[in-house]
This record gives C-alpha cells, sequence and structure tokens, in this order.
C-alpha cells in the first residue's frame, strides 16, 4: 500500500523528456483535427459525415484533450507543493498553452450545435451516432441562446471586466484582512471553536470586516447581476436560472419541484436546530454557532483502521467496489498525510478518460478523516465506473448528480462506524450528520430561494442597496433556521463573503445530490440487490439527462414523493437523534 501519489503514469518527473514530446503531439493532433474540420459544412447536414468528424473528436478528447495530461500532472504536482514557484510555473505555461488550443477548436461544438433545427431529427435517429447522441442533444439544446461566433469571442472578452474582476475584488479585499493576527479564513474557523469566548470574539471580529466591506459588494453584486441580466437577454432566457439548468442537463420542472418539495419542509431543519439548542443547553444559538460541533470524539482512527472499516462497508455493497477501493491504494492514487505546502481539504480528480483517478487528503486519525476519505472514494469510484462504461465525450457527471456517489458512500461508512462506538460518540456523530444534511440540504435551498428573489428583484427596480440585501438575505435564513437561530446584528451582512451567489444558482445541486443519494441509500437497504442498478447509474455519466436515466430505474424525478423520499431519511435519523438524546438524558 502506497500514501503518496504516483504520478508516473502520466509523467516519470518534472524533467521528462516526454512532457515535451506529449505537448508537441497534442498541438499536432489538434492543428490536424482543426485543419481538416474548420473550413468544412458538410459535416453539418450529413449525418455519416458528422459520425466521422465525431469519432475523432472524441479521440482527441479521449487522448489528448487541451493539453490535459500536462496540466493534470503539474495541478496533481501543485496541489501537494503549493509553495514551490518552478511548479507553479508549470502550471501556468500549461495553462496558457491550453487555453489556445481551447479556442482554435471551439469552433467545432460551437457549429455542431447550429445545424439547422429541420435536419436535427436526421442526426438523433441516425444508428451510428447514437454513442454521441445525448451529447448532440445537450449541444443542440444550447443552440437557441448561442451567439455568432464574433459575438462568442465579445462575451468571452467581456466576462473578466464585467464579471470575474468584481468577483476577484470583493474576495481580495476579504481575504487580505486580519484581526487579531488571525485571517479572515481562520476567523470563519474559529467561529465553530468549542470555547464560547473564542467563537463570539471571532464572530465580532468577522462581523467588523463585512461592515467594512458591504458597500462595496453592494456594488460588485449589483454589476454581476447587471451581467447576468444583460447575458440573458441577449441569449433569451426566460428565466434567471434556465442557463444554469441546460448547463447542468436538467428540466427546470425538476429544479423547481426540489426546491418546491425542500422549501415545504424546512420544520426539519427547525426540528434539528432546536434540538441543537437545547443540548446546548441555550434558547437560542448565536447565528454564527449553528454549524458548532456538538460532543467531543476522542478516539483516534489510524489510517489502516479506516481502510478497515472501508472495506466492510465495501464487501456488504459490492464487491467491485471494493477491487476499485484496493487499486486506489495499491496503485498510489492516494496522497494521505498533511504536509507542507500540501493543499488543505480533500479532493476526488480525474483528467481524460485515460488518466487515473486521485484521491487527496489530510489524514489526521480522527474520525471524520474516516468519513471524508469515504465521501471522496465515492467520486472515485463513480469514476472508474464512467470509464468503464462510457466513450470519452460521456465520462463526466452533470453538477445536478456529481454529489451522489460521494454522499452514498460516506453514509454506509458512518453506518459502520456507527456500530463500534458507545451511546455518547453515537449522539456526537449523528448531531454531525444532522448538521451536514441541513446545511446541504435545507440551507442550500434557502440560498436558492434567496437568489430567486435577489434576480427578480434586481431586474424589477435596477439596483438593491446593501439594506435591500441584507433583509432578504434575512428573511431567507429565517425560513429554514426558524425561532432557535437568532439572526444576530451584523448577520444581514453575511451575504458578502458567500461566492455561490455570484456563481448563480449552482447550489441547489447539493440538495438534490444528497437527496438522490439518500433514496438510493433506502432501496438499498430495503432491497440489498438494488445496488445492481445503483451500479447502473454510477455508470451512465452524462450519456443521458438524469430525468431519463432515473426513468430507466421506474422513478419520475419530478415527481415530490421521490424528494420526500430522500427528506424522510432525515426525518428518520433526527427522530432517532432526539430519542437518543432524551435516553442519555441530555434533553426533556
Amino acid at each position: 500500500m502506497k500514501t503518496a501519489w504516483d504520478l508516473s503514469p502520466l509523467f516519470k518527473s518534472d524533467n521528462d523528456p516526454t512532457i515535451a514530446k506529449k505537448r508537441k503531439e497534442v498541438i499536432k493532433e489538434t492543428n490536424r483535427f482543426v485543419k481538416k474540420w474548420e473550413t468544412r459544412t458538410d459535416y453539418l447536414k450529413d449525418p455519416k459525415i458528422l459520425k466521422v468528424a465525431f469519432d475523432e473528436y472524441e479521440k482527441w478528447n479521449r487522448f489528448y484533450g487541451s493539453l490535459a495530461q500536462e496540466n493534470y500532472y503539474f495541478d496533481l504536482r501543485h496541489a501537494v507543493n503549493q509553495s514551490d514557484p518552478k511548479i507553479k510555473a508549470r502550471v501556468n505555461q500549461a495553462e496558457e498553452v491550453s487555453l489556445k488550443l481551447q479556442n482554435e477548436i471551439q469552433f467545432f461544438e460551437l457549429r455542431v450545435a447550429k445545424i439547422d433545427p429541420k435536419l436535427q431529427k436526421k442526426f438523433l435517429t441516425y444508428k451510428p451516432l447514437s454513442p454521441y447522441k445525448h451529447f448532440l442533444e445537450k449541444l443542440f439544446e444550447t443552440q437557441k441562446h448561442l451567439l455568432t461566433e464574433p459575438e462568442e469571442k465579445i462575451m468571452n472578452l467581456k466576462s473578466s471586466t464585467s464579471y470575474t474582476n468584481w468577483v476577484r475584488m470583493t474576495s481580495t479585499f476579504l481575504s487580505k484582512e486580519e484581526r487579531g493576527g488571525k485571517n479572515f479564513s481562520e476567523l470563519l474557523g474559529l467561529m465553530n471553536d468549542k470555547n464560547k469566548k473564542v467563537r463570539d470574539s471571532a464572530a465580532k471580529s468577522f462581523n467588523e470586516i463585512l461592515e467594512k466591506h458591504v458597500e462595496v459588494a453592494e456594488h460588485e453584486l449589483n454589476s454581476v447581476l447587471q451581467n447576468k441580466k444583460i447575458n440573458d437577454e441577449l441569449r433569451k432566457y426566460q428565466r434567471a436560472d434556465e442557463s444554469r439548468h441546460i448547463s447542468d442537463d436538467i428540466d427546470s420542472e425538476v429544479v423547481d419541484t426540489v426546491i418546491k418539495t425542500v422549501t415545504n419542509r424546512f420544520d426539519v431543519s427547525k426540528r434539528y436546530y432546536e434540538l441543537k439548542a437545547k443540548l446546548f443547553g441555550v434558547p437560542k444559538l448565536a447565528y454564527h454557532e449553528r454549524n458548532v460541533e456538538y460532543g467531543k470524539i476522542d478516539k483516534k482512527y489510524s489510517f489502516e483502521e479506516s481502510i478497515e472499516i472501508i472495506n466492510r462497508t465495501l464487501t456488504n455493497l459490492d464487491n467491485e467496489f471494493l477491487n476499485i477501493f484496493n487499486g486506489f491504494l495499491n496503485e498510489g492514487r492516494v496522497d494521505v498525510y498533511p504536509q507542507k505546502g500540501k493543499k488543505s481539504g480533500a479532493f476526488c480528480i480525474y483528467g481524460l478518460i485515460t488518466h487515473p483517478t486521485y484521491i487527496l487528503l489530510n489524514y489526521n486519525n480522527l474520525l471524520d478523516d474516516v468519513r471524508t476519505f469515504a465521501h471522496e472514494l465515492g467520486h472515485g469510484i463513480n469514476d472508474e465506473l464512467m470509464r468503464k462504461a462510457q466513450n470519452s465525450l460521456n465520462f463526466g457527471t452533470p453538477t445536478s448528480t456529481a454529489e451522489v456517489a460521494s454522499t452514498f458512500f460516506e453514509d454506509f461508512v458512518i453506518q459502520e462506524l456507527s456500530r463500534d462506538i458507545n451511546d455518547e460518540i453515537k449522539l456526537t456523530l449523528m448531531m454531525a450528520k444532522l448538521n451536514q444534511d441541513v446545511s446541504s440540504i435545507f440551507r442550500q435551498i434557502a440560498f436558492y430561494n434567496f437568489e430567486t428573489e435577489l434576480n427578480s428583484e434586481f431586474r424589477k427596480v435596477g439596483y438593491l442597496s446593501k439594506d435591500d440585501i441584507g433583509t432578504f438575505f434575512q428573511k431567507h435564513m429565517v425560513s429554514y433556521m426558524g425561532n432557535y437561530v437568532e439572526q444576530s446584528p451584523g448577520s444581514q451582512n453575511w451575504w458578502t463573503y458567500v461566492e455561490h451567489f455570484r456563481y448563480f444558482f449552482y447550489v441547489y445541486s447539493y440538495a438534490s445530490g444528497l437527496l438522490i443519494s439518500k433514496s438510493l441509500q433506502a432501496s438499498v437497504k430495503k432491497n440489498p440487490k438494488f445496488i445492481g442498478e445503483v451500479k447502473e447509474f454510477l455508470s451512465t455519466g452524462s450519456s443521458d439527462s438524469p430525468k431519463n436515466i432515473f426513468a430507466e430505474l421506474g422513478v419520475d424525478i419530478t415527481d415530490k414523493k421521490f424528494w420526500e423520499k430522500g427528506i424522510s431519511e432525515v426525518e428518520s435519523l433526527l427522530s432517532k437523534t432526539e430519542k437518543l438524546g432524551k435516553r442519555l438524558g441530555k434533553i426533556n
């Protein structure tokens, strides 16, 4: 078993001569494709010729991409060596070449998307093109929202001045702030400290920083809202969230059902905060205390123990999952321990379909590290199942379902962990899981509702003051938190630092992914053979829409009952946690 990444399947070292050789090969193949197809129009009229073009495009995406191997290698090297300027320089060099290649080859998808609507059915029903059918459907869906190629270039060029620079400005101002020797991120973390004096002091400093920059954030947010309004009008979107739904390959009808169903069950999140306030022995939690962990887990879990726990979990689910897990461990595809210069947190990442998937951890022998490992492994298992079943154009998960696999495996590992702990630790673990569920489902839908009102009001009145924005924000936070979380002074400005609102309407995907996962978990618990259906789902990648994929499983995700099934899993855990709290004498 290896505990550090083995990147040799990509390149042997930073000075590997094959890096330059591979770059030349990628440039050559990109130029070859461009030269062959850029001046032609026959593939836009004849499905047989488009099949040839798509096969070549699939091959380019499978083996070359826009300098994908070099980019991937140096991104991974940078993740474990962030302080090395030489590696950072190589990352920047690779990105520069990659962008140039992307610009050269983007004509292909733009032009295919604009195939005459009268001919589209002819292309979609041509059987040899069936491996690319949904890829084509997605391109055709974007057709009515695309501008001319010169206009698209202008849209790209203006994105920095009209959007990116504004967002970076606010986040940069905040990141430079310090109070008492602690930077902005550290203060954010300290608000979850077990010591009340520490978290209250951190919250005071945090609110002071937001108050200092809220007027700048007001202008920034109004500018990006205006930019989005202009873009949506130019692209003829009928609603502010439509572009997000199209890019996520999900029907607005499905998202609307998720939003309405979760919003109607905000009673669950309110009950959770009531329970948490009682466990902490306070009438109300301060706004900044909503994520403070209840209890304390002293037990340590070595990396070897985490492997045993995950092994037992996967053995009970499916042997293929276990084989994939062993592949990650034995092939050096998990970088385990913290080290100086290594990126914080954890992630699972893939490059091209022909590249190995890698997992980064910062394992500190905590119970939460076991949970995190299971979460990232879920993404890894998803990647490997897709790799086995899909072509390179269907290799990937839409945002709407990206978190299904990760939370599916994470929850089963938490269930396995719960077998070996006493009731005190179990209560702590259950509260931690509920906090995550509430934050991922109910809070994110409250965020979505806030974004909806924000965009709607802006388009009515043309400008929103910081007070307007703060009022909307607190209204939607109260809607899911209820009366057991105080909307403390300063909390009206917390929208200032939340980057989600600048990336527009993607937050629903946290809720949809977790609710889908919970529904699948319930089906597996009821019938272990359903794991075969789960594997089928995790293998589909982007070869079809989530709606159609679920229809194959006999599930209608436009039906609120499907989403209610996932919410009932959270409600069940909440009820069990309340009963355990009473049995232990923690609450009345």
